[in-house]
């Protein structure tokens, strides 16, 4: 994107519809160095065709050139590498020029794009995931509710009645695990004793302060 000598560059995401085979270069210094400026970006691809742009609006001294690269991949190459590159002297502003593209060239690129995601997606063996479908799966919702009633501890109806246990009878055949037992209610007694008196007694009174304040 054209910019002053003095601002830095901007930082840019750029998206498949903003890529493109062409590109437009500036501040390429005017001494017709158009055959160098070919040799430079054909090293990063196949460049089918170079021309100036002498229409185009640019500093005094130097020329537009328009590049049409054979792929995508190229351009994008050598986009991220010269942009910014210092070439005779000056450095070059690269951009894409997705305007110069026909209706073929942008189906070629997103076609193009959707097969290197694909590719991509195969080779590190994910697909797409799929929502369950509530129809199609084994467990119906009466089984599922049964499921979570057996696990979160609700009887069922073939079961036998709990049996209740007395607060005096023994819970297990050893007696040390029986003091411990007794010991446990009787804490959870006195806990209990404690919180009922706490909760018969009335609340203290606020005092209210009516002392002058200075």
């Amino acid at each position: 994107m054209p910019r002053h000598k003095d601002e830095l560059p901007a930082v840019r995401v750029y998206t498949v519809c903003d890529e493109s085979r062409y590109l437009i270069v500036r501040n390429v210094p005017a001494l017709g160095c158009g055959d160098d400026l070919q040799k430079l970006f054909a090293s990063y691809g196949d460049v089918e065709e170079l021309k100036p742009m002498d229409a185009e609006d640019c500093e005094p001294f130097t020329d537009v050139y328009w590049i049409k690269f054979g792929l995508v991949s190229n351009a994008r190459f050598a986009k991220r590498k010269l942009d910014e590159h210092v070439f005779l002297g000056n450095k070059l502003q690269v951009s894409y020029a997705p305007q110069f593209e026909s209706l073929s060239d942008t189906k070629d690129k997103l076609q193009g794009r959707t097969n290197q995601v694909l590719a991509r997606l195969n080779r590190a063996g994910k697909s797409p995931i799929q929502p369950p479908n509530s129809s199609s799966h084994p467990l119906s919702n009466s089984n599922r509710t049964r499921d979570v009633r057996e696990l979160e501890g609700f009887p069922r109806a073939n079961d036998p009645p709990l049996k209740r246990v007395s607060s005096d009878q023994d819970y297990f055949p050893s007696q040390s695990m029986n003091e411990t037992v007794n010991l446990v209610r009787k804490k959870l007694d006195k806990i209990q004793s404690s919180s009922d008196q706490q909760a018969g007694t009335a609340p203290k009174k606020l005092r209210v302060d009516n002392r002058r304040r200075i």
